[in-house]
């Protein structure tokens, strides 16, 4: 259409930073068993949202199995002005035996299973980031690694998700040996498992879904955002750990700090009027790691965190695709997008510095007359406080000042 010779031309400029887009980390992915649940509402092998809260679909679930004990103790977590959590489950088929069950957890890699959170995104707009199949992560075939954790990585890796897993809840010694069959920044092991009381009876069940529900309240209280640790968080709803691990603040050779060191979260009990102990009272959650190998990498914080900078990229910069050309405007558009959130970030305190830069080296005229061009960015996560030093001294000049006033009062008195 052409400008009227005698009229009004109006054009939309839409060039300019765009504004930030996060993605929800708090979403929780929860798989397992319900062999009462309505098939009609819970089909297997098959992603379905709920609120946890939701008390028609809570009753479809029915109450046998391992994944309505876990909503359970996922809402017990939940802070103030939390009404629910966001939870996709996946049911699955209960084995005759353990192992039938882990291997229909495992699923087929292409659609049932674990791999059903795959089709969340597409089938139900939510994708799940926080996973956990509770009491089928620990089992082991001789010193084979579970099942479940051997499939976990894969899938945390497509979802750009976490999951908590299980130990075997009996021994220290048990614990490590299973901790030694993980290799993974995506996976966070704890250990022991926890009771509570089913009617009247005193159950125990596994540690993960309390961690995960920790982990949706931490997220909430910091506005969604997931650069916080989850350690060093009281732990509701339960009546105890499954066994009793020694720990002390300032004691390195105790069971609790030994798992630490190996990774491991843990579960631990407060002791009134014990200054080692974590706390004066009820049940605490100390990890602040995952099973990855590289130490850069360590903190679930930070990884977590990260993969919120990377999907703030993915869903905010793809308008640029296609709709721009290549100029120094656009260019200066996408890096003041990125340079905006992470100054956001910083100013929060999730990050502690951020660079952005677009620089010839990476960058070349054939490059560029392909339709592409690459922008570097740079951030630091913020680390927690795991340890915290303090050295005492005397303090000498205390003394010289004392002999100061001491002899200003004699010089007083003798005139």
């Amino acid at each position: 259409m052409s400008d009227p010779t005698f009229g009004i031309s109006i054009s939309r400029i839409d060039n300019e930073p765009r504004p930030v887009v996060w993605s929800d980390m708090s979403v929780v992915g929860l798989i397992g068993t319900a062999p009462a649940a309505d098939a009609t509402v819970f089909p297997a092998d098959t992603p379905v949202f709920m609120y946890s809260d939701d008390v028609v679909k809570r009753t479809a679930l029915g109450n046998s199995g391992t994944i309505p004990a876990a909503l359970t103790l996922i809402n017990a977590q939940l802070g103030e002005f939390q009404v629910a959590a966001k939870v996709v489950i996946v049911r699955v088929a209960e084995g005759d035996t353990v192992a039938e069950t882990i291997a229909n957890i495992v699923g087929d890699g292409i659609a049932t299973g674990l791999e059903a959170f795959v089709h969340a995104g597409p089938t139900l707009g939510v994708i799940p980031r926080l996973i956990c199949a509770p009491g089928f992560t620990s089992q082991r075939n001789g010193t084979d690694a579970n099942a479940v954790c051997a499939a976990l990585p894969a899938l945390c890796a497509k979802l750009l998700a976490h999951a908590v897993v299980d130990g075997p809840a009996t021994t220290e010694q048990a614990a490590l040996d299973w901790r030694e069959t993980l290799s993974s920044s995506r996976l966070i092991p704890v250990d022991p498992a926890v009771r509570v009381m089913n009617g009247t009876e005193v159950a125990v069940v596994p540690l993960s879904p309390a961690v995960i529900g920790i982990g949706v309240r931490r997220d909430h209280e910091k506005q969604g955002r997931p650069f916080h640790s989850w350690a060093n968080q009281p732990v509701q709803g339960i009546v105890g750990p499954s066994r009793p691990i020694n720990f002390s603040l300032t004691d390195g050779a105790t069971e609790g700090q030994r798992m630490l060191s190996h990774n491991l979260g843990v579960l631990l009990r407060g002791e009134m009027g014990v200054e080692t102990a974590i706390a004066s009272g009820g049940f605490v959650f100390v990890g602040t790691d995952n099973a990855g190998e590289d130490d850069l990498w360590r903190f679930y914080n930070v990884t977590r965190g990260r993969d919120y900078i990377h999907l703030m990229f993915l869903r905010t910069l793809r308008f640029y695709l296609g709709r721009f050309n290549i100029t120094g405007q656009t260019v200066q558009a996408v890096l003041n997008t990125i340079g905006f959130a992470l100054r956001d970030l910083k100013a929060d305190g999730d990050i502690l510095g951020y660079e952005v830069k677009f620089t010839r080296d990476q960058n070349s005229p054939e490059e560029l007359r392909q339709g592409r061009f690459t922008v570097n960015f740079a951030a630091e996560e913020a680390p927690v406080l795991r340890f915290l030093g303090i050295q005492s001294a005397r303090y000498r000049p205390a003394l010289d000042a004392l002999l100061d006033d001491l002899l200003a009062q004699v010089g007083a008195i003798t005139g």
